[in-house]
């Protein structure tokens, strides 16, 4: 009787809780049938059966905490087809011409070869994007230490071609640190999304090479022109427009200009994406998740905007498919609606780049005349990976950006 087992379900998932089963024992099963709700570390989604026959027992009830691979329930699969057995190579046939020599043994495996056998090979423990790396590097995986779950391997553990693997200087959130507390204290277990988070930003911060710069925007223009459109958005009874659609609409104009911003260390490489895929830092309850709204730098502001009110609305009832949280160019985080003023953000890895946006805080400002007026200001910060991007280079892009935020109405041309 095959063994259903836990998927997995994207990229950095280790793990899934079974939410809901949709099947019971004793049910037919079909190919495709949709057996179970799972929860991932970014989204609720569904468990398709890929075999056929009897649900004979589910052996993980709903709420189980289940690690990838282990066994959910059990199939009775004897209505399915019977797969053909291979025959042994050395079996002789009863009839028919001798059989052939057996082939002379491969030779060695180059580097590159090694490491797509290993990314396959039950010996090393990797995550897919670590063996895409690996394979395009040419490293061996096997000799390289993982700072994952369990010692697995990170795309940010990946050493570039020719160099030596590198012992984290940090510990792993995995490893286990004496904290000190009381009966009083309450320990809450990580959760899937907060440990991948843990995991993620530990390999960005310790790896990447961060470097800050901050800019500040008049943003007197922007609030007055939000308020026309809005104004007149609501007497047609169209949706209404913030102040982060406009950030998010610049944003993705001058990455497609500033192509080191848009873009990613690859070892031995730079890639600079052809397109502006935004990711969008979104809060939701247990931490943080980055939807992409992808071809960013071609869609219009109501388009952005849309995209990213549902994109947000899904992303909080953990609806998104992976395809939807996975394959940013480069992130923006906006803090202003919490009254945060001005931040820096962790790079979200492979991206070379992230812009932190603060809230627009009234202040007193010189303006042209040398007097002392009352002025809106917001601030923007920009975190930029040094491998890739230069000072110079995030400079000329957050000018870019001060000037499509201060005059507005020419984003709309």
């Amino acid at each position: 009787m095959p063994d259903i087992t836990m998927p997995k379900l994207s990229d950095t998932m280790n793990e899934g809780t079974l939410v809901k089963w949709l099947k019971k024992a004793g049910d037919k099963i079909e190919i495709g049938d949709i057996l179970a709700e799972v929860e991932t570390d970014k989204a609720t989604m569904e468990m398709e059966a890929f075999d056929e026959g009897t649900l004979v027992e589910i052996v993980v009830p709903e709420g189980g905490v289940v690690k990838v691979g282990e066994r959910l329930a059990v199939l009775d699969g004897g209505s399915s087809p019977a797969k053909p057995a291979a025959a042994k190579p050395t079996e002789k046939p009863v009839s028919g011409p001798a059989p052939k020599p057996a082939p002379k043994s491969p030779a060695p495996l180059t580097p590159k070869p090694r490491a797509l056998a290993n990314a396959g090979g039950p010996r090393v423990k990797a995550s897919p994007l670590a063996k895409k790396i690996a394979l395009e590097r040419g490293v061996d995986l096997a000799g390289v230490p993982g700072t994952g779950p369990g010692g697995r391997i990170l795309a940010a553990d990946v050493p570039e071609k020719g160099a030596a693997p590198v012992r984290p200087s940090a510990p792993s959130p995995s490893l286990p640190i004496d904290v000190p507390s009381s009966d009083a204290d309450k320990r809450v277990p990580l959760s899937g999304m907060r440990r991948t988070i843990a995991e993620r930003l530990l390999a960005s911060k310790t790896r990447i090479p961060h470097f800050y710069l901050s800019i500040e925007i008049d943003a007197a223009p922007l609030v007055a022109l939000r308020k026309d459109i809005n104004a007149a958005a609501e007497a047609s009874g169209s949706p209404k427009v913030t102040v982060n659609d406009f950030v998010l609409f610049a944003t993705a104009r001058a990455a497609a200009l500033h192509k080191k911003i848009n873009s990613a260390f690859a070892g031995d490489s730079v890639v600079e994406y052809a397109t502006v895929n935004l990711s969008v830092a979104i809060a939701v309850e247990d931490g943080l998740i980055t939807p992409v709204i992808r071809d960013a730098q071609k869609l219009s502001l109501r388009e952005i905007s849309g995209a990213v009110k549902d994109l947000a609305t899904r992303a909080r009832a953990k609806k998104l498919k992976p395809e939807e949280y996975q394959g940013g160019t480069v992130t923006v985080s906006n803090l202003g609606a919490f009254g945060i003023e001005n931040f820096y953000a962790i790079i979200n890895p492979p991206q070379a780049a992230i812009l932190a946006v603060g809230a627009i805080v009234k202040k007193p400002v010189v303006n042209a005349q040398d007097q002392v007026v009352a002025g809106q200001r917001m601030s923007l910060g920009l975190s930029g990976d040094h491998r890739v991007v230069d000072g110079a280079a995030g400079a000329a892009f957050l000018a870019a950006l001060k000037k499509s935020l201060e005059t507005p109405a020419t984003l709309l041309l």
